[in-house]
């Protein structure tokens, strides 16, 4: 079977919506917001572009006739629901070019949409840029995957130059660039390295959610590498990690957002924008394209409903709601030297 597809079927039997680590966040009760429902505004920005929701569909799949028909179903509910998109990486268009009507289909369908296109960390300003031209994206994804690569039986083994070929991208390619792990998270000091090379979007993707560790353990002929399954940091862990670096980049949030109260808490750990990629995935996949509509169309419902419940008319400014963290969060927190209390008694606005 081929690896894209066999990617997409252990994602989609791996799913499960259970506990994670934004479950150990509260939010402190306001009696009074002082507003109505109907006053809540839903837009954000990210690279210079107005989303009109706080959410997109974030980068999963493509590179086979499977795939192709997923990014397909994909690119219907972005288009339905005004959602900005990425595709999966690019790569295996750029290396078997009979396969990258999987990823203009994107286009095809959503001509007029915002899209993102996907390429590893180890390419080429050359390959980069060829992935952005291909469907005419309007912005570049680089992820960063060092764990799933080593897990991965045909992985790469050689990471020299990471950094310096991703500042080279972020230079250099005719669109704006977001680093993006891929459900592993990232320590401030990795934030502060791309923050160095002048990455102006950063997507944490932290673990919580779709574990390519798991994944890739599961094409191991030995499956021996399992205790790999739950590394790295989760996407909250990440969140406040990454707060702890100057704010001079658009923080992005993904990995285990399962409904509109993780999305919701996410914005309030300062994420500009949330990527969405297993709980979408499956619901497509296993209960269609109008399903998948009626999720993203009640999750912005959901949202208001939360913006008004915490007294917040627009997502601009966030940092006014008090949040309260329990269990390894809070360890988190004590072990890395993070102050609580700048977020437990935040003052009302």
């Amino acid at each position: 079977m081929n690896r894209k597809d066999q990617h997409a079927d252990l994602a989609n039997a791996f799913f499960q919506a259970g506990p994670n680590d934004f479950d150990l966040i509260r939010l402190v009760h306001t009696g009074f917001p002082e507003m109505a429902l109907a006053e809540t505004d839903l837009t954000t920005e990210i690279l210079d572009t107005k989303l009109t929701a706080p959410f997109f569909i974030n980068a999963m799949t493509g590179g086979s006739d499977m795939t192709r028909e997923l990014n397909h179903k994909l690119a219907t509910v972005a288009k339905a629901t005004g959602l900005m998109m990425a595709t999966g990486s690019v790569s295996a268009a750029l290396k078997d070019p009979t396969t990258a009507d999987s990823f203009t289909i994107v286009r095809e369908t959503y001509p007029e949409g915002f899209l993102v296109a996907n390429i590893g960390a180890g390419s080429s300003v050359t390959d980069a840029q060829r992935a952005v031209d291909l469907f005419e994206a309007n912005a570049l994804q680089v992820h960063v995957n060092v764990p799933q690569e080593l897990v991965m039986p045909e992985g790469d083994r050689d990471f020299r130059g990471w950094l310096s070929k991703i500042e080279a991208i972020i230079h250099h390619v005719s669109v704006p660039v977001i680093v993006k792990e891929v459900g592993f998270g990232m320590s401030r000091e990795t934030v502060q390295d791309l923050v160095n090379i002048g990455a102006s979007a950063i997507d944490v993707s932290g673990r919580g959610g779709t574990s390519f560790t798991q994944i890739e353990n599961a094409r191991r002929p030995q499956q021996e590498l399992a205790y790999l399954q739950d590394f790295g940091q989760s996407t909250p862990e990440s969140l406040l990690e990454a707060l702890e670096v100057p704010q001079i980049f658009d923080l992005i949030a993904s990995g285990g957002i399962r409904n509109a109260y993780d999305i919701y808490k996410a914005l309030l750990l300062g994420a500009r924008a949330c990527g969405v990629s297993g709980k979408i995935l499956h619901t497509v996949r296993n209960q269609g394209i109008e399903a998948g509509i009626q999720l993203v169309e009640g999750w912005k419902k959901q949202l208001r409903m939360l913006m008004t419940l915490t007294g917040q008319k627009n997502l601009v400014d966030l940092r006014h709601v008090p949040l309260v963290f329990s269990g390894s969060l809070l360890e988190w927190c004590e072990n890395r030297s993070i102050d609580i209390r700048k977020y437990s008694l935040r003052e009302p606005s």
